[in-house]
């Protein structure tokens, strides 16, 4: 038995408030949509039961979720199944591309800004800001937001999914002038303006020094005394941090970020976890996910694999 792994393992179950909806995201990101998509909500329970999530609360939030268009149901017999809305596939795809990558985006020096044009409800601007903090913008100001490598239609579009329609007649998004010349200090002032570095960094920090010791067992031991449930639990409480960093994390590129800067280490920390632990928590699923028919569902091999393999783990 990995005393590491039930380590963490033990600490989720202790929180006393968890946010239920946001892990069955990061659930039907990793594990669901790989297989259709699709899931029975008792195959759901179960799999979520052995963190102490009791079935009510699990419950209420996938129906929160279909409330708020991610999951559609489809009923079959007496049973249902939870889908993937187009959009709730399109969000993930998404942020698949962030989570797996191995390296950040490389930079073509070009700022993408979306200014606010037109007149707003305070209620609605406010949504906004919070809506392209969590796509990893900055901002200058309050009607000036900023990212690196953003891909602007995208952008919007997860602005619309999320209830923002409204909203986009305001906004204006842009290109800032190419500046293929070397790094200019004004560059650095945008990102000091623009991001609290300093706080994410202590994120990506918490984040290595929680999981790096996990790393070490498993390179000592090599799985001994792990369990499939286990490797798969641990498997999503990885995603799960790593994911809800990412969506704090503008993706800067290198020559914009301070030295020794923690979240490449945390990148590579999770990618060779995540691989050290894939093969035992996909046998899990196998024996967990099922739909309301009774069927096991296929797993999609183009959408199974996680981080590039002729990118080597680190050492």
């Amino acid at each position: 038995m990995s005393t590491a792994i039930q380590s963490r393992l033990n600490e989720f179950r202790q929180q006393r408030r968890v946010q239920a909806g946001s892990l069955i995201i990061t659930v039907f990101g990793d594990a669901i949509l790989p297989r259709g998509g699709r899931i029975w909500l008792g195959s759901l329970i179960r799999l979520l039961e052995p963190l102490e999530l009791n079935e009510r609360l699990i419950r209420t939030s996938v129906f929160r979720l279909v409330k708020e268009e991610w999951l559609r149901t489809e009923t079959i017999g007496r049973r249902a199944d939870y889908v993937l809305t187009p959009s709730g596939r399109r969000r993930f795809e998404e942020a698949s591309r962030h989570i797996y990558a191995s390296d950040a985006p490389l930079w073509d020096r070009r700022w993408r800004l979306i200014l606010v044009v037109g007149d707003l409800d305070p209620k609605v601007r406010e949504q906004v800001r919070r809506a392209l903090f969590w796509q990893g913008f900055g901002a200058l100001g309050a009607d000036c937001f900023v990212h690196p490598s953003a891909e602007l239609s995208s952008v919007l579009d997860t602005l619309i999914t999320e209830g923002l329609s409204s909203a986009i007649g305001a906004l204006m998004p842009l290109f800032a002038a190419d500046a293929r010349s070397a790094q200019s200090a004004s560059d650095a002032d945008l990102v000091r303006r623009s991001w609290d570095l300093g706080h994410l960094a202590e994120a990506y920090s918490a984040f290595v020094a929680t999981y790096q010791p996990i790393l070490d067992e498993l390179r000592r031991d090599h799985l001994a005394g792990v369990s499939e449930q286990d490797a798969f639990l641990l498997r999503i409480l990885l995603i799960h941090d790593y994911r809800r960093l990412l969506l704090r994390d503008p993706e800067l590129p290198e020559v914009l970020l301070p030295a020794n800067w923690p979240g490449q280490q945390a990148r590579l920390l999770c990618k060779e976890l995540y691989k050290r632990l894939e093969s035992l928590s996909s046998r899990h699923l196998d024996q967990l996910l099922c739909l309301a028919d009774g069927r096991v569902p296929e797993e999609d091999v183009t959408l199974a694999e996680r981080f590039p393999q002729n990118d080597p783990l680190s050492a």
